[in-house]
């Protein structure tokens, strides 16, 4: 190891891979406002430690001056997707940013490795602002499905207890578990409007309830107490019948209650 200090060197791989999160969360928000669904299930990330940088600098015989250049992932950003058919469209839309240069790109889902290992890899070079001016940064993203990710964190877990020599019987076992996750992804995509029809009734039904029960707080705000609790009685009834038009109705009519009070303490 040598003598450099390596929080220094890793500091902007850690703004990077903040910076990076903030902006696909956001994005993933928009995406929902925007079109009510997101192919951004959600977002994480990582900087390799210390060890890990040299492990691999050594395995791929990097320089210790060349880290920065012969290390790609010492950033790196993990997107999870709900469907392979999301995969793609966040790579995409990675491609069209402008605040980033896409360096490399890696479909590991049509060419899958002899692992079974599946994923979406994708190198980019990110501006980040330090202290001594601008540093491009190499970061790694890797976009995959539920399924996938579960499958590459138990070989991760593996092969960092074999250390790279996964006996035989593992090993294959390990292979045709990644086959039964990619089964179970192309089921998933068989019956994707199902899933995400399902899950849109789910959350108009929490916005609803929510809506409801915010609105009847603001009438007690407004003293407005036998109103409110009237409306909540109405509320407990339409919720145990799982009404929900009776419960967007509600909405409308507590919102309205609340403008009458509202201008009552106007006047």
């Amino acid at each position: 190891m040598d003598g450099r200090d390596w929080n220094l060197f890793l500091q902007p791989y850690e703004q990077t891979v903040e910076e990076l999160k903030v902006k696909f969360k956001t994005l993933r928000v928009e995406l929902k406002r925007r079109e009510s669904y997101s192919p951004i299930e959600f977002v994480t990330g990582r900087v390799k430690k210390v060890s890990s940088v040299l492990e691999k600098a050594r395995r791929l015989h990097v320089p210790a001056d060349q880290l920065e250049q012969g290390i790609e992932d010492i950033a790196g950003i993990r997107i999870m997707c709900q469907f392979v058919d999301d995969i793609h469209r966040v790579a995409g839309l990675i491609r069209s940013r402008k605040d980033l240069k896409l360096v490399n790109e890696k479909d590991y889902i049509t060419n899958y490795k002899d692992s079974g290992y599946r994923s979406y890899h994708m190198i980019v070079e990110y501006p980040v602002q330090t202290a001594l001016g601008q540093k491009k940064v190499l970061a790694e993203i890797q976009i995959r499905t539920l399924a996938m990710n579960f499958w590459a964190t138990i070989e991760h877990s593996l092969n960092y207890k074999y250390k790279e020599s996964l006996p035989e019987d593992v090993r294959l076992r390990l292979k045709k578990a990644a086959e039964a996750a990619s089964s179970l992804d192309e089921e998933m995509s068989s019956i994707r409007h199902e899933i995400l029809d399902a899950q849109r009734g789910f959350e108009e039904s929490s916005n609803v309830v929510s809506k409801v029960l915010s609105t009847i707080q603001d009438l007690y705000f407004y003293h407005r107490v036998r109103e409110a609790a009237q409306f909540q009685m109405k509320f407990n009834e339409m919720w145990e019948q799982e009404d929900l038009f009776g419960l967007q109705q509600l909405a409308l009519d507590v919102e309205a209650a609340v403008l009458r009070a509202k201008k009552g303490t106007q006047s």
